[in-house]
């Protein structure tokens, strides 16, 4: 029997603490002047009263948490913060529908980046600074899932890690999640904190400084500018938000090792080494094709190309230059990227790098399995097996992700029949919206948003968006028949 006690006191709790989050931004509001500290305040107070009820409410039932629990508690917790947090947009009138503000709730706390705002330096301070704070509470509350959650369902990248996971393995930062979590957070408030100053001390305003270190150490990708980063056109700021996405890209409990100095533990990551040498060789690939294809000096194209390299990678989506008015095979490129992630245990969205790396290994592994039918041939991931169960659920995933993208893509496809480029800007929309990108191809590439998606397609782009950033199986199995049966 399912415990609703438990799951409406963490949904509870969940939505005090996004009130909570919301009166933060009251001093922004008041600083600025801007005129939307009522509709704000009020967001706090609904968000908080209906977070205090649902925490006081309690059902009959048995004190017994089971799976079926915790998987409800994600998909409702998630669920319920993408609702409340539309609550500002609206009651400040920014974005007056329903619609329009799920689908920005939604990418900001998946750090997804998409955005239906069109002129964006014209919103009001307080509710900008919400916009970029739903992004770092998304990062945050991916931590959580990483380290509490995820672990105790069998699901997602966390039982990946191996040696290096945070949670129930092996060799965990601390022994007890609880204090695992306290030292992920500290880390990533740690960053978050000297990126703003880091910033601000470069020649960002404060407001812009602190507001682009929420949302780069999220991997989210708001920026204050209509155009992202391209409008800080400057190689010492540029250089620091593309080393800190990088960064950001980076398994937390990798970063944690890096910290005490214990390099060889983070030298020893199978994942970091491949996220490294993709990254520079990638890096390298897009440098020399855009010198002997544009005329631009060696030092920018180096820079655009790292920075659009890492932004997509990460699933950050920041924007320094349009990638899609380089090469046609560049554009390719970079939409092949929309499905790479970057590591597990890191606040960015898509595949994860863990994945690829088991399934290309597994691949090589099964020609030599062809040649010696009879050897026992496993797959080792930091000189650790893989356990059958985890390359099973890798490979389904994989199939399951490729199915959602290829009917989804379908659906687009005839939902965007007005568009100039259907095809290309469905395809875009569907791999951006699940790998947690933002930018994508077609009519929703670097320079343009989503705001000319029709309400059906801006309600399946947010599913997808959810979808992508809890890993699938928190939400598909909901929509399992025996996930509902009394056991």
């Amino acid at each position: 029997m399912i415990n609703f006690n438990v799951i409406s006191n963490v949904v509870g709790i969940t939505l005090f603490i996004l009130g909570m989050f919301m009166l933060l931004v009251l001093p922004v509001s008041l600083y600025f002047q801007s005129n939307d500290a009522q509709p704000i305040f009020f967001s706090a107070l609904i968000s908080m009263g209906f977070g205090g009820i649902f925490f006081l409410f309690n059902f009959k039932g048995k004190d017994r948490i089971q799976k079926k629990d915790g998987y409800l508690i994600v998909a409702l917790g998630w669920l319920a913060m993408s609702v409340f947090s539309t609550l500002p947009y609206l009651l400040s009138g920014v974005l007056p529908d329903m619609t329009n503000a799920i689908f920005e709730s939604v990418s900001g706390l998946t750090t997804t980046g998409a955005s239906v705002i069109n002129d964006i330096e014209a919103v009001p301070k307080g509710i900008l600074f919400w916009r970029s704070l739903t992004q770092w509470i998304g990062g945050m509350g991916i931590i959580v899932l990483t380290v509490a959650i995820f672990p105790l369902l069998g699901i997602g990248g966390v039982e990946l890690f191996v040696a290096e996971a945070p949670g129930p393995t092996s060799d965990k930062i601390h022994p007890r999640i609880r204090e695992t979590a306290k030292r992920l957070w500290l880390i990533y408030v740690s960053l978050t904190a000297l990126l703003t100053l880091i910033l601000y001390t470069l020649g960002m305003s404060f407001y812009d400084a602190i507001n682009h270190g929420l949302t780069t150490m999220a991997t989210g990708g708001f920026s204050t500018k209509n155009t992202s980063i391209a409008y800080f056109d400057v190689p010492s700021i540029q250089y620091t938000l593309l080393f800190f996405m990088f960064l950001a890209g980076i398994n937390y409990t990798v970063i944690y090792f890096g910290i005490k100095r214990r390099f060889k533990k983070v030298w020893s990551s199978d994942e970091f080494k491949t996220y490294l040498f993709l990254v520079l060789t990638l890096i390298l690939i897009i440098t020399f094709s855009i010198v002997c294809t544009h005329e631009i000096p060696l030092e920018k194209a180096f820079r655009d190309a790292a920075f659009q390299v890492i932004s997509i990678i990460t699933t950050t989506g920041f924007v320094s230059a349009d990638y899609t008015a380089w090469a046609p095979g560049l554009t390719i490129l970079f939409f092949i990227l929309l499905f790479v992630g970057a590591s597990a245990g890191s606040t960015s969205g898509g595949i994860k790098i863990i994945r690829h790396l088991v399934f290309f290994k597994n691949s090589f592994l099964e020609f030599k399995r062809l040649l010696h039918p009879k050897a026992l041939i496993r797959i080792k991931i930091d000189k650790q097996i893989v356990a059958p169960r985890i390359l099973t659920h890798i490979l389904v995933f994989l199939m399951i992700y490729l199915i959602i993208f290829v009917v989804s893509s379908i659906f687009m496809t005839v939902i965007l029949s007005d568009f100039e480029q259907p095809f290309l800007t469905a395809i875009g929309s569907v791999a951006t919206s699940l790998g947690n990108v933002g930018p994508a191809i077609g009519e929703v590439g670097p320079m343009d948003n989503f705001v000319a998606i029709p309400s059906s397609g801006k309600w399946l782009l947010s599913f997808l968006m959810l979808l992508g950033r809890l890993e699938l199986f928190t939400i598909l199995i909901l929509f399992m028949p025996y996930f509902w049966k009394v056991n």
